[in-house]
């Protein structure tokens, strides 16, 4: 779909930021970085994680000052020192993380922290958001109570909390990174409504697709510096790609191949938590060797918690799991790392020691491999660490401190940790989360090597284009139980989003 150009009054400017640098001791977030938001436009703000992305809309919504740089709104100078400030200039900001109270109607959460909100008139404030909801599209009833709502809905509550307060220029900071595609569909039907109506959208995102399809305009930011601003136009996502990470990106597929017999099964896994509240339900899930099978699902749905029982980090209250017929269920991280289970875990700060050299991470879950009645063989340590830096392509040396490399360098640490033992089963817990383009396909790429070698593979991820690129089988996971499996040659957005809603698979699921 090509981007949307009809807007009204595209040459007047909203938001005009010029010459804004923000730094943070020597860390220079942001330098001189100059971006014109017109009005009536979807303008994207692009870039890798660290790009200074986050810094630079912090700063227009007056959560950070700059060092140097003025921010005109309608070209009226402004100085935001709050958000507050930035409210009262027009400007609302809704995040991923929604700061909603559960418990409270959608007026009262819209109402919240306003001046005399907890006496105003409830009826009158429910009069004006239907209103508003009503001009501009977001259908949502005043009095329903947040917790009854999809996450959508909940995301179109932020949106009128900002337009109840007179926003007329909204920051969206991956608004999609929380929907299903179904979710995130509406969300631009609504977007372009408002757009057409006057507002202006600074959209934030790394859905290089979403960008082409739905943007007017683009900045692209690279080590907190313009590297692009201007139409989005024909540009394709390769284009976007080459001007965030300053090269072309290549990226590979993955070919079919015959799966061998079952690694991993898991079967009537049930967890509850302390308070006896069910996160798991009755889970049947069989992964074979040389497949990848990619768990999709909106963030919140028990993905974690069955990655916490795969690693030892979780017990079941009921069910059982094995890996190559080998009972596995409530072991600990210890058995689990010496029963050819291999771990990349959801938060790779968690998965090393920080204050420790490269070297003893890459040793780390098999010292016992590097030590010799009760000493550390240090030399075969440094060796091992040698070849696994050239085999993985890790830019450090045996001795440096973990805690002082980028995070796709943290990343390669653990996969040449977990990989080059050939585990049976991987676990593969949003490996590539705020990786650049090139640290992830080079992620994918090892993952699909171990795949070709014969390891059965799980693959959780919020990111459904990284599923639908790597497995060969999707599950689905809502509300704790596995809504249905469809194998990759069948999978389309539509149907996974079904799916991701809820809507479970009426026809016979196959789990392997």
């Amino acid at each position: 779909m090509p981007a949307n150009t009809d807007s009204p009054n595209p040459q007047i400017a909203a938001v005009e930021m010029r010459g804004i640098t923000k730094q943070f001791g020597t860390l220079r977030a942001n330098h001189d970085v100059d971006l014109t938001l017109k009005v009536g436009q979807i303008h994207a703000l692009l870039g890798e994680n660290g790009a200074g992305k986050s810094t630079l809309s912090k700063v227009l919504y007056g959560l950070y000052q700059p060092d140097t740089g003025t921010i005109s709104v309608y070209g009226k100078p402004v100085r935001l020192t709050s958000p507050a400030d930035a409210i009262n200039a027009g400007i609302g900001m809704v995040t991923q993380h929604f700061s909603l109270v559960p418990s409270f109607t959608v007026t009262e959460n819209i109402v919240l922290g306003l001046e005399n909100g907890l006496t105003l008139d409830r009826e009158a404030a429910a009069k004006r958001i239907k209103a508003i909801s009503q001009q501009y599209s977001l259908k949502i009833d005043p009095h329903a109570t947040v917790r009854h709502l999809a996450v959508g809905e909940q995301q179109r509550v932020e949106i009128l909390k900002q337009l109840y307060r007179n926003c007329r220029v909204l920051i969206l900071d991956e608004p999609t990174a929380v929907l299903t595609p179904q979710e995130s569909d509406a969300l631009f039907v609504e977007l372009k409504l408002l757009v057409a109506q006057g507002l202006s959208i600074l959209f934030i995102s790394h859905k290089l697709d979403e960008i082409t399809n739905h943007c007017h305009e683009v900045t692209v930011l690279r080590l907190g510096q313009v590297v692009y601003s201007g139409p989005v136009g024909d540009l394709s996502t390769a284009d976007l790609a080459r001007q965030m990470v300053g090269r072309d990106v290549v990226s590979s597929t993955t070919t079919a191949q015959e799966a061998g017999g079952v690694v991993l099964d898991v079967r009537g896994v049930s967890v509850r938590d302390q308070r006896g509240v069910s996160l798991l339900r009755d889970i049947d899930l069989s992964i074979r060797a040389g497949e990848i099978v990619g768990m999709a699902g909106v963030a919140g749905n028990g993905q974690r918690e069955l990655g916490e029982v795969l690693s030892g980090l979780r017990k079941v209250t009921a069910g059982t799991v094995s890996v190559r017929g080998q009972d596995l269920t409530n072991a600990n991280p210890e058995k689990i790392a010496g029963s050819s289970v291999g771990r990349i875990p959801e938060d790779r700060l968690l998965g090393i020691v920080g204050t420790m050299s490269v070297a003893y991470n890459l040793a780390l879950e098999h010292l016992h491999d590097f030590t010799r009645n009760g000493v550390v063989d240090q030399p075969h340590i440094n060796s091992h660490a040698a070849d696994l830096i050239k085999e993985y392509q890790i830019k450090a040396q045996p001795n440096d401190q973990a805690r002082r490399l980028s995070g796709g360098n943290i990343q390669k640490i653990i996969l040449a940790r977990t990989l080059s033992r050939k585990p049976a089963f991987i676990l593969a817990a949003q490996p590539t989360r705020g990786l650049d383009i090139g640290a992830t396909e080079y992620v994918h790429d090892k993952l699909r090597q171990a795949r070709h070698d014969g390891a059965a593979v799980l693959l959780i991820s919020e990111d459904l284009d990284e599923i639908m690129k790597l497995a060969d089988r999707i599950v689905v996971m809502y509300a704790g139980q596995i809504m249905g499996s469809v194998p990759a040659a069948e999978a389309t957005r539509e149907r996974i989003g079904l799916l991701m809603g809820g809507q479970k698979q009426t026809s016979e699921v196959t789990h392997g």
